[in-house]
């Protein structure tokens, strides 16, 4: 049985674990990687979980399944980063090795004797996205700003990673009162939702009880901190790359002897965002890049496209994925051309598990002493691939719960000028420190 002490010292640990939380954050996000680059950063994890003492630490292939993994970067890009990370400040170099050719993700196992098993995942990328030099915003403020050009940790991520690290801290040294196996998924490839599925299908979920992920962002109706909690936070979505393949030509002396490239993406473009709505749920749908061309008076012979489609159910986003396919298709035959099709990632959408849900709030509030937010399935929007996890789990009858760390922010999540408050690391350690605690006992 647990007592009102144990909970105690999580929060006395959590409260002096502070400043080694906010230094960990700052170094993650001074040093940030995108999808299945994260090799700095799965070296600095693993280098932790070694110093905590934990039982087994999966990296390099033994975390993702190799040809599961979507959107890699390509080989010149993978073997550039990987060059440039060893000298680093800070990289590991004892597990380094393990993340080339984008081995990228740490998991980290913590055996506490029988009883149930629990995961916890935390994703580790960052975004292309050139971060603020504004003197006012904090990082730049306070000397921790980006130092890779044209990447920034604008969603949080490198506060999700350090949580993680203060929860197997006080986890390994909390470990004689727990009863069950405890799993640190340190999640590569979140952004473009490519990297949860290659996880699962390496089997890392199949054993799992109970799985729980959380994101650190604000919210309209809770302007100070609070855990937010709520039956489903994502929609499904798929990602594409489509190439339209045509054939160059003079663009006045022979016109009609090619076949415009250009002339397909343009019409597909305008027809996928043209998509009839949806009886089975919300959808969307967006192409974000397009690039075309070589010279005003030469017929394009090759157009690139990326784009995605969403849904608010599983069948609304199926219904999006193949009327994009057929517009796709009938648009490069209009004009042709052949086209070419790459799924750059998926999620899933997926529902809380409310006994979790009330588990979990209930904890908060009255062992951590956590304010609670209770939101509704109108705050769905984004896309989380964790659901791939949350649906293996509760396949076989485990429960999942997804929730949200809910902090005062500078900016909206993947904006130039987006930072969370700091206190809420701590917050972050609390509630999942207190569930697991709750779970294991």
């Amino acid at each position: 049985m647990i007592t009102p002490d144990l909970y105690k010292q999580i929060l006395i640990k959590t409260d002096q674990l502070q400043p080694e939380l906010k230094k960990i954050r700052r170094t993650l996000h001074q040093y940030p990687e995108t999808g299945w680059m994260e090799m700095r950063t799965s070296s600095i994890i693993a280098g932790y979980l070694k110093k905590f003492n934990f039982d087994e630490i999966l990296t390099g292939e033994a975390v993702c399944k190799a040809n599961a993994r979507m959107g890699i970067p390509d080989k010149s890009c993978l073997s550039e980063h990987y060059t440039q990370t060893i000298n680093q400040e800070g990289t590991d170099l004892t597990y380094l090795p393990d993340t080339q050719k984008g081995f990228t993700g740490v998991i980290g196992i913590l055996r506490c004797g029988s009883g149930p098993v629990v995961a916890l995942r935390f994703d580790i990328d960052a975004l292309p996205i050139q971060e603020s030099s504004e003197e006012t915003h904090f990082p730049t403020k306070n000397g921790f700003s980006s130092q890779n050009n044209g990447v920034m940790h604008a969603c949080g991520h490198d506060g999700h990673t350090a949580i993680g690290l203060g929860i197997a801290r006080i986890l390994s040294e909390i470990r004689h009162e727990l009863h069950g196996t405890i799993k640190l998924i340190f999640q590569p490839a979140e952004e473009g939702v490519r990297g949860a599925q290659a996880i699962v299908e390496n089997g890392h979920l199949d054993d799992v009880d109970y799985v729980l992920a959380s994101h650190m962002c604000n919210h309209p109706q809770q302007q100070g901190f609070a855990i937010g909690v709520g039956k489903s936070h994502s929609m499904s979505t798929t990602k594409f790359d489509a190439e339209f393949y045509g054939k160059s030509a003079h663009a006045s002396a022979s016109p009609e002897s090619g076949n415009n490239a250009m002339l397909s993406m343009a019409t597909a473009i305008l027809n996928l965002h043209a998509i009839p709505r949806c009886s089975q749920g919300d959808t969307r749908i967006n192409v974000g890049k397009a690039t075309a061309g070589t010279g005003r008076n030469i017929i394009c012979d090759h157009a690139h496209i990326e784009l995605e489609v969403r849904g608010s159910s599983i069948e609304a986003n199926e219904y999006m994925k193949n009327y994009a396919e057929r517009i796709i298709h009938s648009a490069a035959q209009m004009h042709g051309c052949t086209y070419k099709l790459k799924q750059m990632g998926s999620a899933i959408s997926g529902k809380n598990d409310e006994p979790l849900m009330k588990r979990l709030a209930n904890v908060c509030e009255k062992e951590m002493h956590l304010k609670i937010l209770h939101l509704s399935s109108a705050d769905v929007g984004g896309s989380e691939d964790y659901y791939y996890m949350s649906q293996r789990v509760q396949s076989h009858g485990g429960q999942s719960c997804y929730f949200l760390n809910l902090s005062p922010c500078a900016a909206p999540l993947h904006n130039d000028k987006f930072d969370f408050h700091e206190d809420a690391l701590a917050n972050g350690v609390k509630a999942f420190c207190g569930i697991v605690l709750d779970l294991l006992q």
